[in-house]
């Protein structure tokens, strides 16, 4: 089994089906959908989209059934990636080793092409041909709440307003599990879902955990590389968070002690899953590439 060709050709499939999703013409809004696609397109790990359709194949469900849910949860992401980037927010010019949204297109069509693709992510559930109406709306509620003020919003408001100010370590674990951790968590979710699981099940409830502990991993080695790494590497600017003076792992915990707690969560996460029975080599490697990357 070649599993590191095996997620290529997975992410190969995701990326065919965010283009055909994405809107291509448009009689009124020609040039949001030109940025909608520039930023959906220009670049990304698609690691949200591989973990739902990954989750959702090692539960012995079809990725076919989790490739548009999976794709939905990227849209999302990719809209918050151009509102972060507006100069109201986190003010950065640099995406995926390419200007931002809102440098290529200007703010205005950057803000409407971010709002397209929250409503388009919703649209891509319901129109996923595979999947009961049910799964559809525990799925929707799912992305609705990791989304939301609960969720990506709500953390964005309290990285936001933290700025400039120490908070407890406590804080910080609770910001990123909202900010960054709430979307990884319901890929998880949502891969489970699409693979029959009821919300109730174990197998959910192990799968969250795991989803949270692995979107808490993913935003410390963020913190890490953004003090570690370059831009070129990163595609993004390097040194922003201290710039902003956002509270980081390393700035807290130093960044030693950071990667260790990252992988102390990469490992007692391959465990869990090992322990209940979800022993996927690909989902396995895909958690180790998350947890253990270099841009």
């Amino acid at each position: 089994m070649n599993l590191d060709g095996d997620l290529k050709q997975l992410r190969r499939s995701i990326d065919t089906k965010l283009a055909s999703i994405l809107p291509k013409e448009s009689p009124i809004a020609e040039p949001m959908l030109k940025a909608m696609r520039y930023a959906v397109l220009g670049g990304g790990k698609r690691i949200r989209p591989l973990l739902t359709c990954t989750v959702c194949s090692a539960l012995d469900g079809r990725v076919e059934d989790a490739l548009l849910p999976g794709c939905a949860i990227e849209l999302i992401h990719a809209y918050s990636l151009i509102h972060d980037d507006l100069p109201a927010m986190d003010d950065d010019d640099l995406r995926h080793g390419r200007p931002s949204t809102h440098k290529q297109f200007g703010e205005a069509i950057a803000i409407l092409a971010g709002d397209s693709l929250h409503s388009l992510a919703f649209q891509s559930i319901v129109r996923a041909p595979d999947i009961s109406q049910d799964t559809k709306v525990k799925a929707i509620a799912a992305l609705a709440e990791a989304a939301g003020w609960r969720g990506m919003s709500g953390g964005q408001c309290l990285d936001i307003n933290s700025e400039g100010k120490r908070i407890p370590i406590d804080q910080l674990r609770s910001l990123h599990a909202a900010k960054t951790g709430a979307l990884i968590c319901t890929s998880f979710q949502i891969g489970a879902l699409c693979a029959g699981e009821d919300e109730d099940s174990e197998h959910f409830r192990i799968l969250t955990q795991v989803g949270r502990d692995i979107g808490l991993a993913f935003q410390i080695v963020d913190d890490i590389l953004d003090v570690t790494s370059n831009s070129a590497t990163l595609g993004k600017p390097s040194q922003s968070d201290e710039a902003a003076e956002k509270n980081t792992f390393p700035q807290l915990m130093g960044i030693e002690e950071s990667q260790v707690e990252a992988n102390k969560l990469l490992t007692s996460s391959l465990q869990l899953l090992c322990d209940t029975g979800i022993e996927n080599p690909a989902l396995a490697s895909l958690l180790r590439q998350t947890v253990l990357r270099k841009n």
